[in-house]
């Protein structure tokens, strides 16, 4: 497995691989991360990571595209969850079923589609790498 590849996202909400020096969509960045690639997404305006909000932007493309009908149950239970998040949902299984420690959360700052800052807490399953001077 090869670095993290470095994706950013321009104003006009293009997406530039700096591994390969061109426009990606996210068809391809789906392929990039299927291929065993890590990667990090970054608001070229703000520097901001914006890593978590594409992937769920790819997942949300990929659910369009799909021709089986999606489980509205499982939505549900995603919705009543403690988080009411896909990412609370998941961690919460692993832990139940696999007995996986939930990841310590740290203080992410995320960004509105706007560049705007807003404040939270997320629980933070990237590379040190992200923690650098790029946040």
């Amino acid at each position: 497995m090869s670095d993290v590849r470095i994706i950013k996202r321009y104003q006009n909400r293009k997406l530039y691989d700096t591994h390969q020096s061109c426009y990606v969509t996210l068809e391809e960045i789906a392929q990039i991360i299927r291929d065993g690639n890590e990667i990090q997404v970054i608001d070229n305006k703000s520097k901001n990571d914006i890593t978590y909000i594409t992937q769920i932007q790819l997942l949300f493309d990929q659910e369009k595209k799909s021709t089986k009908l999606g489980n509205v149950d499982l939505l549900k239970r995603v919705i009543r969850s403690n988080e009411g998040t896909f990412t609370g949902y998941i961690s919460s299984l692993e832990h139940t079923a696999l007995g996986i420690e939930p990841l310590k959360e740290e203080p992410v700052t995320k960004t509105t589609a706007f560049g705007s800052p807003l404040h939270s807490t997320e629980t933070n399953t990237s590379t040190s790498f992200q923690n650098s001077t790029l946040n």
